[in-house]
């Protein structure tokens, strides 16, 4: 199998992780690819049994990848999401950060995974994007994002009023510092501090929640993903923030947005005996209640 590498930074404290994982790969890989940027920050560092394969984009290792590691957070994660696009090149994240709901890897775990995927002991999940259909190009090539889409109010003063539509039916005039539309796999994310529910990976919707609503009777609602969503802002600003994933941007606010779901789905590794629900439980501390650890009366 071919194993492309994607990092963006990768702290010196991690680089024998970096190590194992690349020593690790070398029994199971045909070939080797690396992020051209990762390979250029650790190569004075690190060891390589074989030179790696460099690459910088989708056309670079589509039809050629197997399996893309995401080295890093979620953040990472989120950007590979970029890489990869609709390659269909399953993703399978080893994290490196903190929290980690997507990244289902650690790093005692690398050798691990990769007999799994050599043995075929994992899962793919499919996970829904939403795309900004318009303005087209607004953040770049890259229209889609697996996490939100999130409006919000370009400084501290500032209020927005955020109109917005769902197939043409108008739904509200949010007043508030800013609006999330987020897939089920970004209701765990910005929504989710936001008091958004969450939505697990398999469910056909979209959800959108406002951020700091100035009406206390404003709840976050549950749509479904082909519907059309479109808005309008308003208020004294006259920009505001637009940001896709990691990707942000300050635009006009007579610019309205059209969001949609994508044409296409990505691949994300789940290894054998992992399950959303326990990511849940463990990373958000469901199971840290006494009455759990007592015995039965």
């Amino acid at each position: 199998m071919n194993i492309a590498l994607f990092a963006k930074r990768v702290h010196t404290n991690n680089f024998p992780f970096i190590q194992e994982l690349i020593t690790s790969v070398q029994p199971y890989g045909k070939q080797l690819w690396m992020y051209r940027p990762f390979y250029e920050a650790a190569s004075g560092s690190i060891v390589f049994p074989h030179a790696p394969v460099l690459f910088e984009n989708q056309q670079d290792i589509e039809g050629k990848v197997d399996y893309l590691f995401s080295i890093g957070g979620d953040g990472t994660i989120l950007d590979a999401v970029g890489i990869v696009g609709n390659s269909g090149i399953p993703v399978i994240g080893i994290n490196l950060g903190r929290l980690g709901f997507l990244s289902g890897v650690s790093k005692g775990e690398i050798s691990q995974a990769l007999v799994a995927l050599d043995s075929g002991k994992f899962s793919k999940e499919e996970r829904t994007l939403l795309k900004l259909v318009t303005p087209d190009g607004l953040l770049g090539k890259i229209n889609f994002a697996l996490n939100d889409l999130t409006v919000y109010k370009p400084n501290a003063m500032s209020l927005l009023t955020i109109k917005t539509w769902i197939n043409g039916v108008f739904l509200n005039a949010y007043w508030a510092d800013g609006l999330i539309v987020s897939t089920p796999t970004g209701s765990t994310a910005y929504s989710l501090s936001c008091t958004g529910p969450i939505i697990t990976p398999d469910a056909e919707n979209f959800l959108i929640t406002p951020i700091a609503s100035h009406n206390l009777t404003v709840r976050p609602i549950v749509i479904r993903d082909d519907s059309e969503i479109r808005i309008r802002v308003g208020g004294k600003a006259t920009t505001f923030l637009v940001s896709l994933d990691s990707r942000t941007t300050e635009v006009d606010r007579d610019i309205e947005l059209i969001i949609s779901r994508a044409s296409f789905k990505i691949n994300l590794i789940r290894l054998e005996g992992g399950h959303f629900f326990s990511t849940i439980r463990e990373k958000l501390n469901w199971g840290l209640d006494n009455r759990n650890y007592q015995e039965n009366d």
